[in-house]
Formats: C-alpha cells, sequence, structure tokens
C-alpha cells in the first residue's frame, strides 16, 4: 500500500480499513488554526461541491515539547480524521497533504488509515520565477504559489527586474515603469511588450502567499542587468546613453555606475517600496553577471576606487554589495546576492555575516560562502536546478540545450560532501530556478516546472535516508493526477513507458 503523497513523508504508518465521505467533512478544533481551515475548504470546494456532516475533520494543537516548526501529524481512522501541529504553518502542510489524498481517493470515496508523523529537512524550500523576460499575470502567480504550497515549498523568489523589463512600482522614480517596463519585442513583429505590476496587484499575491505559508522574496538585480533602468535614467549610467530596455538576451556592458551617487538615492528608494509592500526579512539585490568594462573606464569610477581604497574595477563589485546590504540593513531586511559577490574574497571578507549567498553556478560559490560564515541557499544550474533547461534531450522540447534529467535533480543534496558540522548548518536549503528567455506562455512555465518542481520538493523536504528516485517515479504517475485536476501541465518524461508491441 502506498499513499503516492509527494513529498514523502518522514514516517507513515498504515492501518487497516479506510476512511470514507461522500462531501468535504465538518472541520472541528482549536480555533488558532482557522486560517488554515478556511483556506483548505476553499482549496478543496472543486472536490467536494457538497459537505458530509457525518465525516469528521478534527485540527488539533500540539503541545510545545521544542519540536522543529512545522511538524505534523496526521492520523487517518474510520471515524475521523485529526491533523495535530504545533505551529498554524504545520497545520498547513498536514491540511495539505490530506488534499493530496481527498485528490485522489478511491472510486468508493475513501482513503486508507494511516497515521503519517512529518517535518521538513531544510527551512528554505523555494521556487523563483524571471517575470521580466515574461511578463505573467497575477492570476497565473496565485495558481503557481498555490501549486508550490501543496508540494510544501515556502518560498517564492520573485524577479521583478532586468534588462528585459522594470515590474515594480516606484513613486519617486517613475519613468521605472513608464519606459522600463516595456521594450520592443521581435517575436512580437516589433510590438511593445511589458507591464508591471501595481501595489494592489503586489498586495494582492503577497496576502494569497501569506495564508498558503509562502513567503515571497523580492528580486532587483544591481548593479548590472539594469538595462531597463538606464533606459529610464540614463544619468545612473558611465557614459550616459542612450539606452533602451533590451530586447536581446545576454550579458551587457552597460551597468550602474559605481562613481555615481545617484545609484545609493536609487537603492533607498526601491528597497522603501520594497519594504512597504513586501513583510519578508529578505530582499534579493542581484549582483550577478556584472561586466567591468565600463568602470574600467569611467572617470566617476576611477574616483570610487581611489576613495574605497579598490585597485581593479571588479573590486567595486563587493563593496556595492556591502553598501547595498548595508541600506537594507537600515531598513530591517537582509540581503541575498547571486555566488558572483563573493568572487573576490579579499573584498568579500567585508561583507556583513548575515547576507545570503545564493549558489547557482555550480555549489563551489556555496562552499566558499559557508567557509566565510554566510548563509547559503544552494541552486546550481549543473544540479537541474534550472528549470529553463531541457527535461529531455529532443528536438521538440523546450528550453535550453543540454538537457538536464529529471534524476539529476532528485539526486540533488543541498549539503556538500566535505562540509563541517558548521558549514552544513549554514546551508538554508535550496530552489529551483525558472528563467524565461526561452518561455513565452505560462502554459509553457508550467511545464518547464513540472514535475521538476515535485522532485525538488522532496529533496528539500523529505529525510535523506527516505529518498528514492525509482519509488518517486511509480507516487508521481498517481500525483500527476492532482496536477491535472488542478489544470497544470507538465511533461510526462518521468512516466513508464508503455511495452513496445512486438513485430510479426
Amino acid at each position: 500500500m502506498n499513499l503516492n503523497i509527494i513529498p514523502q513523508p518522514a514516517s507513515v504508518q498504515y492501518r487497516g480499513g479506510g476512511f470514507y465521505c461522500t462531501g468535504l467533512p465538518k472541520i472541528t478544533g482549536d480555533s488558532c488554526f482557522e486560517p488554515e481551515r478556511a483556506v483548505f475548504r476553499e482549496q478543496m470546494k472543486p472536490v467536494f461541491p457538497q459537505e458530509d456532516p457525518a465525516a469528521r475533520i478534527t485540527l488539533k494543537q500540539a503541545p510545545d515539547r521544542g519540536e522543529r516548526q512545522e511538524r505534523y501529524t496526521l492520523t487517518i481512522a474510520p471515524e475521523g480524521i485529526t491533523v495535530e501541529a504545533g505551529d498554524n504553518a504545520g497545520m498547513y502542510h498536514g491540511l495539505q497533504v490530506l488534499r493530496q489524498l481527498f485528490m485522489t481517493r478511491d472510486d468508493g470515496g475513501g482513503i486508507p488509515c494511516a497515521v503519517i508523523e512529518d517535518y521538513p529537512r531544510f527551512p528554505w524550500r523555494g521556487l523563483m520565477l524571471d517575470c521580466s523576460r515574461h511578463f505573467f499575470t497575477v492570476e497565473f502567480i496565485k495558481k503557481l504559489i498555490d501549486a508550490l504550497s501543496l508540494h510544501h515549498l515556502n518560498t517564492f523568489h520573485w524577479h521583478l527586474s532586468d534588462d528585459q523589463g522594470w515590474r515594480l512600482p516606484v513613486s519617486t522614480y517613475p519613468l521605472l515603469t513608464e519606459i522600463g517596463s516595456k521594450r520592443l519585442d521581435t517575436r512580437r513583429r516589433d510590438a511593445w511588450y511589458g507591464g508591471f505590476y501595481t501595489t494592489a496587484d503586489i498586495t494582492e499575491i503577497v496576502a494569497w502567499a501569506a495564508c498558503r505559508h509562502v513567503e515571497v522574496v523580492p528580486e532587483i538585480d544591481l548593479p548590472g542587468h539594469t538595462s531597463s533602468v538606464l533606459a529610464a535614467y540614463p544619468g545612473l549610467g558611465c557614459t550616459g546613453g542612450p539606452y533602451r530596455v533590451e530586447d536581446r538576451f545576454g550579458v551587457f556592458e552597460d551597468v550602474l555606475c559605481a562613481g555615481n551617487d545617484g545609484l545609493w538615492d536609487l537603492a533607498a528608494a526601491v528597497f522603501d517600496t520594497l519594504g512597504a509592500l513586501f513583510p519578508s526579512q529578505y530582499v534579493h539585490i542581484g549582483g550577478d553577471e556584472v561586466k567591468f568594462t565600463r568602470w574600467a573606464e569611467c572617470p566617476k569610477c576611477q574616483a570610487r576606487m581611489q576613495e574605497w581604497g579598490v585597485r581593479e574595477a571588479a573590486g567595486l563589485q563587493a563593496r556595492i554589495t556591502e553598501k547595498l546590504a548595508g541600506i537594507l540593513a537600515e531598513r530591517g531586511k537582509i540581503a541575498i546576492g547571486w555566488d558572483e559577490v563573493i568572487d573576490r574574497p579579499e573584498e568579500a571578507e567585508k561583507l556583513p555575516k548575515e547576507l545570503v549567498v545564493m549558489s547557482w553556478r555550480g555549489r563551489a560559490g556555496g562552499n566558499a560562502a559557508a567557509k566565510m560564515g554566510h548563509p547559503v541557499i544552494m541552486t546550481p544550474n549543473s544540479d537541474g536546478c534550472y528549470f529553463d533547461y531541457k527535461l529531455k534531450d529532443s528536438p521538440e522540447e523546450p528550453g535550453q540545450p543540454f538537457p538536464k534529467p529529471l534524476s539529476l535533480l532528485y539526486a540533488l543534496d543541498p549539503v556538500s560532501p566535505g562540509m563541517s558540522a558548521g558549514e552544513a548548518a549554514l546551508v538554508l536549503g535550496a530552489q529551483g530556478n525558472l528563467w524565461t528567455e526561452y518561455i513565452y506562455a505560462s502554459k509553457i512555465a508550467e511545464y518547464m516546472i513540472f514535475p521538476r518542481l515535485c522532485a525538488l520538493a522532496e529533496v528539500l523536504w523529505s529525510p535523506k535516508a527516505n529518498k528514492n528516485f525509482a519509488d518517486f517515479t511509480k507516487r508521481l504517475t498517481t500525483h500527476n493526477r492532482r496536477l491535472e485536476s488542478l489544470g497544470i501541465l507538465y511533461s510526462r518524461v518521468s512516466e513508464p513507458r508503455p511495452p513496445r508491441l512486438a513485430v510479426l
């Protein structure tokens, strides 16, 4: 017997019999879990259009025994179901498992009796969505966040700016959205393409996520990947322009001028906006793929190098990161940066230890950051964490070349071999990233994300000893029915192939 839950719980003890209902059971219990009950009832409407007052689900607060956060116990018995948790997040996760089971109940409307004890392995379990290259609707983002929560993922990393578009309203810099939010797109016959999220849009998404115990972490990329900023405010560049919001994809020479104090004014205004809209303690400041050519030629940047005692233009990178992290710290926020921010150890030593390093160019950046005492989030493109790559090697498949099979992602361990106990403790977890240069529709995004997100969820939630790829793919066959019921398009690459017919 297998409940086919994804991610695999820490412990499942099967009992005889089943729990049967003809509609949504009556939910009672401790009032502190009313928010989770309300969301669960709404989520279950497509499964149970009516209620079954004879069936019972009881929500119960567990005594405080100093156990892990997000822990839950789900007890399914013929006479009723009990979900017990010490905190609201744990209760939500327990209800999501129940949601999975009800979505694939048997023909008689039953689910097997069992006792499930469960808790997460890592606190950071995330997905990044690039909304600069492709502008996704509010409804799609809400649909995706709900799907994250079904799989116990708890972080939505929202990439809101890049060379190809700026998506955040900043009242004191109106041209960021008036000019920086749209580009000429050759794929649409040189039509203007883009948009931005209003304050109301962002508030709606953040509230939707909070009800599902998903933290929304915004990213504004600085000081590179800023063509959209320079198109709006050319005085912030080293050459003064002309600049444009890029319709090309790649890494470009023009970045924000390190010697222009307007950079700090911009950052302060952006961070004030983020602070007002996003309750998360984290803000991602980018810092990746910065070209240093303009800094090496710019008189203002040369003066800044002398002021800071930096010998090479590349050394400005870590000092800018230090300054941006400080501006965020003044607003009670913690900075996250891509692993380039520690590329020059002599400069990176001055970075605040609370700065989180997100390791994307393999594991090396994360390993180095942990040795330096920084918290680490692993998202190595070499291990299948970049969801914009093809999942299988076929010319019919969308995505970047050099396929990353699902088994590669499933084998990921965010804690690298050879890490000391102290370094391993600094690994917050991992995430998948969907960059959207190759994505031009939400259905393509879904196809690239699923079932990779399912595999990632198991990597980050389930005990390492419980991982088994063959068992995962078997459970995924059932789980795909849940994705279908949610209207999610997924790749069938992991499903068993039908037997080949003999040729007579």
